[in-house]
Formats: C-alpha cells, structure tokens, sequence
C-alpha cells in the first residue's frame, strides 16, 4: 500500500458510529495531503506511526507491553521509517516488540484510529510532537511464547477487566471499548467472520 491507497482507504472508513474519529481522520488526511515526509520519524510536529493490539486466538486476552521510554501499558507499535504500508509497520513492530511469530491480521482495516502527544526528548533534539497513529487488530496463535525486546520492560496477558483497570489514555480506553464489543464475534476463524471495521467495532 502506498501513500494514495492509504489516503483512499481513510477517507472509505465509515466512522459514523465514532464521531471523535471522523475529526481524527480528516487530521491525518489534512497530514498526507501538506506533508510530504510524513511517513518519517523526522517529520515534526507530527508524523504516521502503526500499532497493533494482539488479542489471544479466544479473544479473552490482549498482550501489552510496558514501554520502556514512556513508562506506561501500551499496544505494540511504531515509526514507519518511511514505510508507508502501515499495516505492514504495525505487523513489523508487533514481531519485532512481543517476539511472537505467525500474528494473524484480523481485518485489513484500521481497527482504531488516534493522535497522541509524544513528550520532548532535548537530549535527542526532539521536540513534543504528536503520533498519528494507525491501529491494527491481530490475534496471537495458541500457546504463543512471547518474548522481552529492548523496548519493553515488561509483556503480559491482559484480561478485559484487568486493562480497563490500568492507568490508560483516552484512545487505549477507545480501544479498550471496543474489544470489549467485538468480544461476543470471536473465535474469528474464517474470512466470512472478518469484522467491517471500525464503526461496527464501536460502542
């Protein structure tokens, strides 16, 4: 996917159940369309980034990740570094972050869409900027052995009730709502059962 069939498909998502969502996609459209680099972690103030929530096969966990830098239980996730198939970054992160491999992709389709504020890193010569992050829904296969990256200092399995129970952002409690709602919809095992994401995902 490149940079007009990623465009495409933003403007194609029906977020009409996610009115905070259609006001997030027309800024990451309004990004593609003034910034050129906007695929680069040097694109300030704000560049593209991918992420993924990694659901157990049953759908009844998430594997989270305690992010090192930011100190905080997140998804896994990334810079595209120019790559401009975020689907392809978060599946790159995803692995790269939780060692697992054979991650299933549930929905070619943005499970979530968010813009966070990153905090100034001077020692790196980084301003505060913000993220535009894409997000992905994968599951994990069966008995999956995850493994600590550099990134992390700690991977666990989340229930439901034990993520909401974190200290979380507004988007990962977005995120959080509607895994609780696709919940009844899994196992997920066919192609015929890949959820139209990501209005029908919203509470």
């Amino acid at each position: 996917m490149n940079r007009f069939q990623f465009h495409a498909q933003l403007a194609g998502l029906d977020l009409s159940l996610s009115p905070e969502e259609e006001l997030l996609r027309d800024q990451m459209l309004t990004l593609l369309d003034s910034t050129q680099d906007c695929f680069f972690r040097s694109s300030f103030p704000a560049h593209f980034t991918g992420s993924a929530l990694v659901l157990s096969t049953d759908g009844r966990r998430a594997l989270l990740h305690h992010h090192r830098k930011l100190d905080r239980w997140m998804q896994f996730g990334g810079h595209c570094d120019g790559d401009e198939n975020i689907l392809r970054v978060a599946q790159r992160e995803a692995l790269e972050e939780s060692g697992i491999e054979g991650l299933q992709v549930i929905s070619p389709l943005p499970f979530d869409l968010d813009i966070h504020e990153i905090p100034a890193r001077p020692a790196l010569g980084e301003p505060a900027h913000f993220h535009y992050d894409v997000r992905f829904l994968l599951t994990a296969p069966e008995n999956a052995r995850f493994a600590i990256s550099e990134e992390s200092l700690e991977i666990r399995w989340f229930s439901l009730e034990e993520m909401v129970a974190l200290p979380l952002s507004a988007g990962l409690r977005r995120l959080a709502s509607k895994w609780q709602n696709l919940l009844p919809r899994f196992p997920l095992r066919s192609e015929s059962t890949i959820p139209d994401f990501p209005s029908s995902a919203n509470g």
